[in-house]
């Protein structure tokens, strides 16, 4: 693509000449209608989505769900087949990367082989025609900032991956963009240090405030990184909500498996009324709804639909809460085996027709091989519609207010 420099983000040929308002200028992004296609694949489908200022906004889904693409739109690193990018009160459709004032973050780190660390941070400042001294002095302050300062005069093949992943950011950091974009950065290091690094960069968001854009497949990062999370499949924007509202109240089935992990237990059911109840009838136990949710499916009653619970809302009957002791909603089924992780114990459990996933305390009696009587909580159930797959029961409280 014309205009585009490698790595992008990192500077190109411009005679922009820098000015300090200039480049600590925040901005809002917001997409309009974003539409990508290759051939008859539609990667991206009308996409339109407003991320605040200062807002650290995450893209999550599986691969192939179009999280990248929209991503690299917005850099202007792929063309679009239709819609407008916004940054700020400017449609940057024809702008080139490099005068888009953003800056990428790579999975890849994409480093300069033949420069040290110094040299990498200080390069897209140069060809911005930044002041030495200016360049000196943000170089060594971001380096201060990420632990740097002792690996300047190396170059990346002298570096672990994690530092090179630290300069990396340190390139993106110092050029003081309007709009950090990050794709997958934290995907080639090893678990210990991704979750190192996953602090460091929430530290670092929160203290320099840009807004931020962040891809990833991990909903574990999503959950512990964004303000707001956008799950994805097929293209299309599933639901774009907080954290929290994501867990706890997803729009559809697809949602709901995707966030939470272990992810959420499906098992068929019917709706059945019995008197005044509403029946979760599963074909080998029974359970049922709370009267607020139980008004709310009235309209599903002998449909089928998909009962929803979460490991972590299943308990081991022998040491539940006390407050659960009296419900109706139990079950006995067999421990088939258990994964004991210290604070809590994973268990996969078969009823007669049914396996499920249960997250239990460390304390719990389940063994493999054992009968054990569960309760579900069922003020924390899901239930989905068979054909649009779409949730029936809504949240009763006032949705969790996001917080940028």
């Amino acid at each position: 693509m014309p205009g585009t420099e490698w790595p992008p983000g990192a500077g190109g040929v411009t005679d922009h000449i820098y000015t300090a308002e200039e480049n600590t200028a925040m901005a809002n992004l917001r997409l309009a209608k974003l539409t990508k296609r290759f051939g008859e694949v539609v990667a991206v489908n009308d996409m339109s989505l407003e991320i605040q200022d200062g807002e650290f906004m995450v893209f999550v889904g599986p691969s192939g769900c179009g999280k990248t693409t929209a991503l690299r739109m917005i850099a202007g690193l792929e063309e679009i087949t239709s819609g407008e990018v916004w940054i700020g009160d400017k449609c940057v459709n024809d702008v080139a990367p490099k005068d888009r004032d953003i800056a990428m973050v790579f999975q890849n780190y994409a480093l300069y082989p033949h420069m040290n660390v110094y040299e990498n941070m200080a390069f897209g400042l140069r060809l911005r025609k930044v002041p030495k001294a200016v360049i000196n002095e943000r170089v060594h302050s971001t380096a201060d900032m990420l632990g740097l300062n002792e690996l300047l005069k190396r170059k990346p093949k002298e570096l672990s991956g994690g530092q090179r992943q630290r300069v990396a950011l340190a390139r993106a950091i110092v050029r003081q963009p309007k709009v950090f974009l990050m794709d997958e950065p934290l995907s080639n290091l090893d678990a210990k240090l991704r979750v190192h690094t996953r602090a460091e960069l929430i530290r670092l968001h929160r203290d320099l405030g840009i807004t931020s854009v962040y891809v990833t497949h991990d909903q574990v990062e999503a959950m512990t990184m964004g303000n707001r999370i956008v799950v994805m499949n097929k293209g299309l924007a599933q639901q774009v909500d907080s954290p929290l509202n994501l867990y706890h109240h997803p729009n559809n089935k697809f949602v709901a498996g995707f966030i939470g992990s272990p992810a959420m237990n499906f098992i068929p059911a019917n709706v059945v009324q019995k008197g005044d109840a509403v029946i979760v009838d599963t074909g080998d136990f029974q359970v049922t709804l709370p009267p607020v949710y139980a008004a709310q499916v009235k309209d599903h009653v002998g449909k089928k639909v998909t009962f929803g619970i979460r490991p972590e809302d299943i308990y081991d009957k022998s040491i539940a809460p006390t407050a659960l002791l009296d419900t109706p909603n139990v079950a006995d089924v067999m421990v088939d085996v258990t994964e004991p992780l210290g604070a809590n114990v994973i268990a996969y459990l078969k009823s007669e027709k049914h396996d499920f996933i249960a997250s239990f305390d460390a304390k719990t009696i389940a063994r493999p091989g054992n009968r054990l009587a569960i309760i579900f909580d069922m003020e924390r159930a899901h239930l989905f519609d068979d054909e649009t797959e779409d949730a029936l029961i809504k949240p009763v409280a006032e949705r969790e207010k996001v917080k940028i």
